[in-house]
């Protein structure tokens, strides 16, 4: 029997490399790819108002487009003295889709008053899977923390200098790839979102 194909809704290596990681765990044996197998099909537009509705619409995009089972994600930084923005809207805060340092700036500018006690925040992650035949899973992962005033750390992506997760002294890009993922909101998403592949492939 061949091995079966799952199909990824980035262009992003990093993320493909580290869910097929975490599947591997898992003790699945699948062939994941990411979407630039599939260079035809155009980038999926992010119209959802929640991370779920986002995930879900890349994953059934791709399912559709490949007729492979396919999986995706959406995640951001959620504060909660803003009501739990940036939100969906993360990466393109400060007006340009993902200018990190733009999006840092910005809303360290908009928090510079606020004192530790309410800077609570966390990022939150919703993976989905989705199958030709319009079966869906999705489950989410959250990891909260603390914004620090300013940023410590060289690794990660995005929020991650600012944020130092609960009963951690160091900021997410202070952590190594290996503490990092086995703490965050994609790996958490991720390794839930796992047992239910498992459940709706038919793997041998």
């Amino acid at each position: 029997m061949s091995t079966q194909r799952l199909i990824l809704a980035t262009r992003n290596a990093h993320k493909v490399t580290e869910l097929q990681a975490i599947l591997a765990d898992a003790g699945l044996d699948l062939e994941l790819v990411g979407a630039d197998a599939y260079p035809e099909i155009p980038d999926v537009k992010e119209t959802g108002v929640t991370f779920a509705e986002n995930a879900l619409l890349k994953a059934h995009t791709l399912a559709q487009a490949t007729g492979l089972p396919a999986v995706a994600d959406d995640s951001g930084l959620c504060v909660d003295v803003l009501g739990g923005a940036p939100g969906i809207f993360s990466a393109r805060w400060a007006g340009r889709h993902g200018d990190d340092a733009a999006n840092l700036d910005l809303l360290l500018a908009q928090l510079s008053d606020i004192e530790a006690p309410h800077r609570a925040a966390h990022f939150e992650c919703a993976a989905a899977l989705a199958l030709p035949d319009g079966t869906e899973k999705v489950v989410a992962g959250r990891l909260r923390g603390t914004l620090r005033h300013t940023p410590a750390g060289s690794g990660g992506f995005g929020y991650d200098p600012i944020l130092e997760p609960d009963g951690e002294k160091r900021t997410c890009a202070e952590l190594s790839a290996e503490e990092k993922n086995a703490i965050s909101h994609r790996g958490k998403a991720f390794r839930a979102l796992a047992p239910l592949v498992r459940e709706a492939l038919p793997l041998g």
